[in-house]
């Protein structure tokens, strides 16, 4: 059940934060500035990658509660980033109290996607900028560029020549996204790494090598492709019931797997409202979860677009499809 509470908002409103804009990308390919890679980032996702492939073959040798474990943890840690990178921080789609927020935060280290400041700063810069060079993952140079390829290059200059254009203010002044970021590494260390590989270690006699390619290394890399397909499948693939202009659409098994986030044509439409999706918690964890939250005392002021408006907004810019 949603919260009753809920501040409805007439239209979405626009900001630097939450404004989508349908942009056509004005460089020509040929102009484009060489990509730089990073083979620090190649070498590091390879081996991720391949860590990942070998663990698989350690299922059958580890405990069921493992399995149950490896599950439980890729949860909280895509909440860190679905409820509380983006739909905390990056769009101001609700409002936490102080415990909340430090619990988000560590749910977040435990992700290792980038502290909050600077994953809720690339996605202001990729809603404002959708699909354009000032986009970090621009979904029109390709599928691999949008998936992974833009972590292992340069940023093009776009993306750091408009992101000044925005306001980060409110980022800068909060106090729990400072201390995140000023200890970034070391709770990288304990909440990424030693957390998922103790307990099940020390609670059910898992070996600390189980644990350590089960819960850690394939749990982690199994999160970062749910999250960046929502930057791929998502901008790629799927229906456009609300902007038939966009690129972003509505993808079921990427809002499967990103906990909720595969509404992608909803959430362009829509950027400030909470529950990114016209059905409110149906297949969206992370809906569920802030709503859990608000019983609780700890979530409030969510953000809901009126269904007058988005029925509206179907009916003017969407393809027809459910």
């Amino acid at each position: 059940m949603a919260p009753r509470n809920v501040v409805e908002e007439p239209m979405p409103t626009p900001s630097h934060a939450d404004t989508a804009e349908i942009v056509d990308d004005p460089t020509p390919r040929s102009k484009r500035p060489t990509q730089k890679v990073v083979w620090r980032n190649v070498l590091l996702m390879s081996a991720l990658h391949l860590a990942s492939l070998y663990a698989l073959f350690l299922i059958p040798k580890s405990h069921p509660l493992t399995w149950l474990w490896v599950g439980v943890y890729y949860i909280f840690s895509a909440l860190g980033i679905t409820a509380g990178a983006h739909r905390l921080w990056a769009h101001r789609s609700y409002k936490a109290r102080a415990p909340l927020r430090c619990l988000l935060a560590l749910m977040n280290t435990s992700a290792l996607q980038n502290d909050i400041l600077d994953w809720s700063r690339d996605h202001r810069v990729h809603h404002k900028y959708s699909e354009t060079d000032a986009d970090p993952h621009n979904a029109k140079r390709g599928f691999f560029f949008a998936h992974v390829g833009w972590l292992l290059v340069k940023k093009h200059p776009d993306v750091m020549e408009k992101g000044r254009g925005l306001d980060f203010s409110d980022l800068y002044a909060d106090k729990i996204v400072m201390f995140q970021r000023r200890f970034y590494r070391p709770l990288v260390i304990l909440m990424c790494f030693i957390v998922p590989t103790v307990v099940p270690w020390y609670f059910w006699g898992e070996s600390l090598w189980n644990s350590y390619f089960l819960a850690a290394l394939l749990r982690y890399c199994l999160l970062l492709n749910a999250t960046w397909s929502v930057n791929s499948f998502a901008h790629l693939w799927g229906t456009k019931p609300y902007d038939k202009r966009i690129n972003p659409a509505e993808n079921l098994s990427v809002a499967l797997s990103a906990v909720g986030e595969g509404f992608h044509n909803f959430h362009h439409t829509f950027p400030s409202d909470y529950a990114t999706s016209e059905y409110g918690w149906h297949l969206n964890i992370t809906t569920v979860f802030i709503n859990c939250m608000y019983y609780l005392g700890q979530a409030y002021d969510m953000k809901k677009t009126p269904l007058s408006v988005v029925q509206r907004r179907k009916e003017r810019t969407g393809n027809g499809s459910s």
